[in-house]
């Protein structure tokens, strides 16, 4: 079971943060009451309407309707008439690195480390637990929880996920290539050793130095996913990964002349067209979801980072710009025009398929997560991609309460913290997302986060926003 500083964050009290921290703070009494607000519980449930909430010692004490509810006296009251509330999303492919130059060639695309910005629009966008789903800069995810645990920074509780565990050939100057499975071995054990809760295996990657990177992380009960190219859904599944990234838009088991071990020619184009005639109903698709589901391994839903290759798509909206660095911003920009220009790009059909291939999943009883994963051509931004994700899961077919338990119940589960976060029951934590609006009937509502209550302690979004205007992309 992975602890994602259960003993540290979650008893954490505004007196032991940093003034770095308190500025950002909204609301801070030791006893508060949401009064009158919608409770979309995280459970798939309906919303409940005219409920109070009553937070004390950082976790939930009561959940009942308002017209009966018990007021602690001297509780702090929040008349939130209009507004609903959600468990805090918790992001499975959340990084803390951002694409700052995509052009190629030697020696690879430029990865900006983004530990200042990131977590602050996580937490305003509602993200209080993530996991980095694959770290470039491994000591600086890790300084950072420690930071966060210990009050002295803002941002949400974290899985660190340790370096890619990836094989020879990859883009990235910043990977170290494996040499086999002992070489796999000994990479876990040392970024066990040194404070990583996760692990994630990458393209290049073989079925053995997978199996023992498995084996390895196993031991410390710690989990591991994985990008995969060289190694088919089916094949991970045997070698006991725990959870796999971006759907079925990267499972290359059904690529004519797959070869073992290997990334075929065409890497993602290749794939999306090899699956493009199959549905969820097909006997190849049910026979992968009953591997993966009797081998219990998850899969993370990214559409955000996808979205941004169809012409059309996503939204252009002014919050995104307004907090990415004026030259990333340029760039964004210039990539957008580049993908809005061809519309006959073809994957506008890749992500209708994908969606549909989540569903299907989720529908045969797969564990189906999500996260944004905010890299691609730098319009997937932190905290924000987390929203859109909600919103594709919507336009994918799931119902919003459904959607938004897969951004909540789902996450909490696989990283074995059910018990104690991801949807709204006394006794729970208080990770609670106050929303103006109500999300339920119409997803959109999502995005208008009025307070971010992390242990209890509600953080201002605003404020959080406007302390990384025009610096996502430098720091």
């Amino acid at each position: 079971m992975l602890c994602v500083s259960t003993s540290a964050a979650y008893s954490q009290t505004s007196a032991q943060l940093s003034p770095a921290v308190k500025q950002f703070v909204k609301v801070d009494a030791p006893a508060v009451v949401l009064n009158h607000v919608r409770v979309i519980d995280g459970t798939g449930a309906a919303a409940r309407a005219d409920q109070a909430v009553v937070i004390q010692d950082g976790k939930i004490a009561s959940i009942g309707d308002a017209s009966s509810a018990k007021i602690p006296d001297g509780a702090k009251v929040l008349d939130l008439s209009g507004y609903s509330v959600i468990p805090g999303l918790v992001g499975m492919h959340d990084h803390l690195y951002y694409t700052a130059d995509r052009s190629g060639g030697a020696p690879g695309p430029l990865i900006n480390q983004i530990t200042f910005s990131a977590p602050r629009l996580y937490l305003a966008a509602g993200v209080t637990t993530m996991r980095t789903a694959g770290s470039l800069e491994p000591y600086a995810d890790l300084n950072l929880k420690r930071k966060i645990d210990a009050g002295l920074s803002p941002g949400p509780n974290i899985d660190v996920t340790a370096p890619y565990l990836e094989g020879p050939g990859s883009i990235f100057t910043q990977m170290h290539e494996l040499t086999g499975p002992d070489d796999a071995r000994r990479m876990v054990t040392f970024w066990a050793d040194s404070g990583a809760t996760s692990f994630k295996a990458y393209m290049n990657i073989t079925r053995d130095e997978l199996r023992a990177s498995a084996e390895e992380a196993h031991k410390r009960k710690l989990k591991i996913t994985g990008h995969l190219c060289s190694v088919g859904f089916r094949e991970a599944a045997e070698a006991g990964i725990d959870d796999l990234e971006h759907g079925f838009i990267v499972d290359t088991e059904f690529v004519p002349g797959k070869k073992p071990d290997q990334c075929p020619a065409g890497g993602m184009l290749a794939v999306g067209a090899s699956f493009a005639n199959l549905d969820g109903n097909s006997p190849q698709i049910k026979e992968l979801f009953r591997v993966l589901i009797e081998h219990h391994v998850a899969i993370t839903s990214t559409l955000p980072v996808f979205e941004l290759l169809v012409p059309g798509k996503p939204p252009l909206q002014q919050r995104v710009l307004d907090a990415m660095l004026p030259e990333a911003r340029s760039s964004y920009l210039t990539a957008r025009v580049q993908v809005q220009s061809n519309s006959q790009n073809g994957f506008a059909a890749v992500l209708k398929k994908e969606m549909e291939l989540e569903h299907a999943f989720a529908k045969a009883g797969g564990l189906l997560l999500t996260g944004p994963d905010p890299t691609g051509i730098g319009g997937t931004l932190p905290g924000y991609g987390d929203q859109r994700g909600v919103e594709l899961l919507v336009e994918a077919g799931f119902t919003p309460v459904e959607a938004i338990r897969i951004a909540t119940l789902n996450g909490a589960q696989f990283e074995g913290l059910a018990d104690s976060i991801g949807t709204l029951a006394a006794g729970k934590v208080a990770d609670i997302v106050v929303i103006h609006g109500d999300p339920s009937a119409k997803i959109d509502d999502i995005e208008k986060v009025e307070i971010v209550f992390k242990n209890g302690i509600g953080y201002d979004p605003a404020k959080l926003i406007e302390s990384v205007r025009g610096t996502v992309g430098l720091h």
